[in-house]
């Protein structure tokens, strides 16, 4: 089709006519005249230009089917694509995959973009009925035919993105949106149709008495089109592009950019190949056919100067995609994609066309391809465009056998899932999708006034089960289609996980749930499947890899496992798993190495691999390398929030180490003299932050007292953690508790002297509400300081027993909360031993005394008082029995002269009171008598 085909005034009576009927509506020609005008001249020159444009709809049956008209009747020589051009490898897999499919680009290790954006995701969705697969699979299939991929890369398109300005205070840079989101990928689309324009959208809503602008658009602009011819469809398109295009907010720069870069792109391949422009077709969004062809073209003559890419190393293949998916990245209605592959198979069979399909395609039906046959002679262009907006729209008639299959089938459907439908909802289904397509003006019932129908005669107050009815709907009329990348189409990663996964004997490729049962005593061959499996678990989401039973662990491992494996569910995160490395060793190592040398490391982290590298990799020089990392990152440290999991990481790794035969590594030794000078320099501090929690506190105090021992071997002083709690001065009750608790655990405070504390504390009632706080600063000191558990359920013991109930039963929830949120772990340590402390059974409790009540009524016996009773005398009584046994142990045997003066205070008491002793002599005397 060239210049010379379109006669200069073609469109020129539709022009005048529009502008007239602007001028008799607004009064005046104005800016409505001109949008007119435009859209006419818009679509005039898109048709002159010699590279014939084929205008798009994403997704859009009557596109597919108009392009499959088209390719029979031109049979093209080269086809220019509206994607990334670097997606262009990939389209070669698409004949390994189901459909639908999406291609992606994808970047871990970015450069020249904002750290916020990573990683960054590009996806290009592919289905059946897309004008672009329609073009895609009749140029690889078609000897001769070269496909070129135009539309900027995808490296491009983060170039272009807007950026906030980084310096402005409190400003974050956000990843772009694109389109919309596929996930968390950017989503790339040909032919984005949609106004831009609130109020024109809302306006067509309205006035087309539907709900969704897919609705709209199927109604007004597919049904109508399908059975067009192609000149129709191509100027109905062009128009409706150039009207979104212009009735838009904002500013259009962005796509001019794009179409620069497209029509450089093609210039530069027409120059290189020397082709005929004649025998190319340009496939793009019908927004972009509306562009300003004259100046971007191939006849045009303004630069545009394509930027390199960025050092950005960029990852591509293939994902599983879906109808639903597709709806939610571009923002369609619910079941409109499922809706549209149903008006392609029907379009396909009522025009008696056969679709393109790729040779070995997965999933499509085997069928005979039909020949292409010769090229039909180009024809002249004529104005179709003006009889399509002048004469009403042809109503489909009534299809009763259709939607009679329909309202029995959804029946059916609902009885599986719940419903009680019968017969009469088939009927009422029937004539009430009748009712509502002739109340919105429509003499056939489309898909949407079934799908309301039908909620309206079956639906309940409740859902009985899993599915609504609208969900059936959308399942009746198509379902949810979800594509599969085949095993060839897979990154190696991905097919080294199912070829070592193969004895298991599983179907992997499937999307339901499948049970593996590991015997691995019985068959220690499956080993290596174990070993992979908790390697997946760590990489993937949880639901795709599920252990039953079995567990992993330091120094763990299992007899028996049962996983749920669901990797063809989670086919895309195998996927993209595979753009990280060739092997999900490889994969987890450098995800450890990441972890720890990133900007927010803290030692935790760094434990954390460690622990990793030892269970899911077994490698000690890995564990070493990171180990060494957490030691520096521990020294760099300076707040303790990260306390009770270095302290939890440290002691695991400790107790595996000390289970090998290795013993402990030079790092774990370094770590523990880093820490403890590092926690007892820091602990006056965390006692008087407000910031720092108790739980922070105790954990510190637990690294100190726990792993004292060897530090202290390793060259550490005591003196230091000494010298750092009589520095220490808390105000915050729960941290007081804990101080006193440390000073007790260094000898600094006596039993007696705690127990004369908080004796004084329950006694004051200015205190009473602060017991809780105190009560859960001894319950995290029983970590540091085990000792003390029996001294925290005496002071437990003793506030139920002495307060009183005006004061006890308020005190009770603030008590239990405070334990809950602070000391959750260490509580069940604690019933544990009330348990051994309070007697087992009721009728013991009226007899029971406690035993600090017996310990503090019992006086102190003084120094020097065990040589005055009956084992004293008996020692001094046989002296040679003693001096053997000592020097038998290497003691020296030294005898101590007896005291006189006890002897004289004991004479003295016995004078004073004759009485006394008398009884008590006579009673030892009944007692000691010989029965006869």
């Amino acid at each position: 089709m060239t210049v010379s085909d379109i006669r200069p005034n073609t469109f020129a009576a539709l022009r005048d006519q529009l502008v007239d009927a602007a001028a008799t509506f607004a009064g005046a020609p104005g800016a409505v005249g001109d949008i007119m005008a435009g859209m006419v001249d818009d679509v005039d020159r898109a048709l002159s230009e010699e590279l014939e444009i084929f205008p798009v709809c994403h997704h859009s049956p009557a596109s597919g089917l108009a392009m499959v008209r088209r390719l029979r009747e031109k049979q093209p020589a080269v086809i220019y694509v509206e994607l990334c051009e670097d997606l262009r490898p990939l389209l070669d897999e698409l004949r390994n995959c189901r459909l639908p499919v999406a291609l992606q680009a994808f970047a871990t290790d970015i450069a020249d973009f904002p750290p916020a954006w990573a990683p960054l995701s590009v996806v290009a969705p592919i289905t059946e009925t897309s004008a672009e697969y329609q073009a895609i699979a009749y140029a690889l299939d078609t000897p001769g035919v070269e496909l070129v991929l135009v539309d900027r890369s995808t490296d491009h398109v983060f170039q272009w993105a807007p950026r906030e300005d980084a310096a402005a205070p409190g400003s974050e840079e956000q990843p772009p949106t694109g389109e919309g989101l596929h996930g968390e990928a950017v989503g790339i689309e040909i032919g984005d149709l949609r106004p831009r324009f609130a109020e024109l959208e809302e306006y067509l809503l309205h006035h087309g008495k539907v709900r969704h602008w897919s609705e709209w658009w199927d109604q007004y602009v597919e049904q109508p089109l399908a059975d067009a011819d192609y000149d129709t469809y191509r100027q109905v398109m062009v128009m409706i592009g150039s009207l979104f295009r212009r009735l838009r907010r904002g500013s259009t720069a962005e796509d001019e950019d794009r179409e620069r870069y497209m029509w450089t792109r093609m210039r530069e391949h027409l120059a290189a190949t020397g082709g005929d422009p004649a025998r190319a077709l340009y496939v793009c969004g019908a927004a972009h056919a509306a562009s300003r062809v004259e100046q971007f073209g191939l006849a045009g003559d303004v630069p545009f100067e394509i930027t390199p890419r960025s050092a950005t190393k960029w990852h591509y293949g293939l994902i599983p995609s879906s109808h639903s998916a597709i709806e939610e990245q571009f923002g369609l209605a619910g079941g409109a994609v499922s809706i549209a592959a149903a008006t392609w198979a029907k379009g396909l069979r009522r025009g008696k066309l056969q679709s393109f399909q790729l040779v070995g395609q997965q999933g499509a039906k085997k069928r005979t391809k039909k020949s292409l046959g010769a090229a039909r002679a180009e024809s002249e262009v004529t104005d179709k465009l003006s009889g399509f907006l002048s004469r009403p729209p042809v109503l489909d008639p009534l299809d009763e056998a259709e939607l009679l299959e329909w309202s029995v089938d959804i029946v059916r459907l609902a009885r599986r899932n719940g419903y009680l439908s019968s017969t009469a909802d088939a009927i009422a289904i029937f004539e009430h999708s009748i009712l509502l397509a002739g109340l919105r003006n429509r003499a056939r019932p489309t898909p949407y006034d079934f799908q309301d129908a039908a909620v309206t005669c079956i639906e309940k107050d409740t859902v009985p089960g899993r599915r609504d009815v609208r969900r059936l709907c959308e399942i009746l009329l198509g379902g949810d289609r979800i594509g599969q990348v085949g095993y060839d189409a897979l990154p190696p990663l991905a097919r080294d996980v199912l070829d070592r996964l193969q004895p298991l004997g599983l179907d992997l490729s499937k999307r339901t749930l499948q049970r593996a049962l590991l015997d691995l005593k019985a068959d220690p061959a499956l080993r290596p499947c174990s070993d992979l499996l908790w390697l997946l678990r760590k990489l993937l989401p949880h639901d795709a890899i599920r252990p039953i039973m079995g567990s992993r662990g330091l120094g763990e491992t299992s007899i028996q496992e049962s996983w749920d494996l669901g990797l063809g569910k989670y086919q895309r995160s195998l996927v993209e798993l595979g753009y990280e490395g060739v092997s999900v060793e490889q994969v987890l190592e450098q995800r450890l190495r990441r972890a720890v040398h990133a900007p927010d490391a803290t030692a935790a982290v760094a434990l954390g691999a460690v622990e990793d590298a030892l269970v899911y990799l077994r490698s000690a020089r890995l564990a070493d390398e990171l180990g060494n990392r957490a030691v520096d990152l521990l020294a760099a440290e300076r707040t303790v929030d990260d306390a009770p999991a270095v302290l939890r990481r440290i002691r695991a790794l400790l107790n595996y180490f000390r289970s090998t035969e290795g013993g402990l590594p030079a790092w774990c030794g370094r770590f523990v003299t880093a820490g403890y000078a590092h926690y007892c320099t820091l602990l006056p501090t965390a006692f008087t932050d407000e910031e720092t929690g108790p739980a922070q506190v105790a954990a510190m105090l637990g690294f100190l007292f726990g792993m004292e021992n060897l530090a202290l071997s390793l060259g550490c002083d005591h003196t230091q953690l000494e010298l750092a709690v009589l520095q220490s001065h808390p105000e915050a009750p729960a941290k007081v508790a804990l101080l006193w608790a440390a000073r007790y655990q260094l000898g600094l405070l006596t039993m007696a002297e705690l127990r004369e504390r908080c004796d004084a504390m329950l006694a004051n009632p200015l205190l009473l509400s602060t017991v809780p706080q105190y009560v859960s600063g001894f319950v995290q000191a029983i970590d540091p300081a085990p000792a003390l558990k029996p001294f925290v359920v005496e002071l437990l013991s003793k506030a139920f027993g002495t307060l009183p109930d005006a004061v006890l039963l308020p005190w009770l929830p603030k008590l239990i909360t405070t334990l809950r949120d602070q000391a959750a772990d260490l509580v069940p340590g604690l019933i544990r031993e009330a348990g051994r402390t309070f007697p087992g059974a009721l009728p013991a409790v009226d007899a029971f005394i406690p035993p600090w009540s017996v310990e503090s009524s019992t006086p102190a016996v003084p120094l020097g008082a065990a040589e005055r009773g009956p084992a004293a005398d008996l020692v001094a009584a046989y002296p040679a029995t003693c001096d053997a046994l000592a020097t038998l142990l290497g003691i020296d045997g030294v005898w101590q002269e007896p005291s006189t003066a006890d002897d004289s205070a004991l004479a003295a008491l016995i004078d004073r009171y004759p009485a006394t002793a008398e009884a008590w002599a006579a009673q030892l005397l009944s007692r000691t008598a010989p029965t006869v």
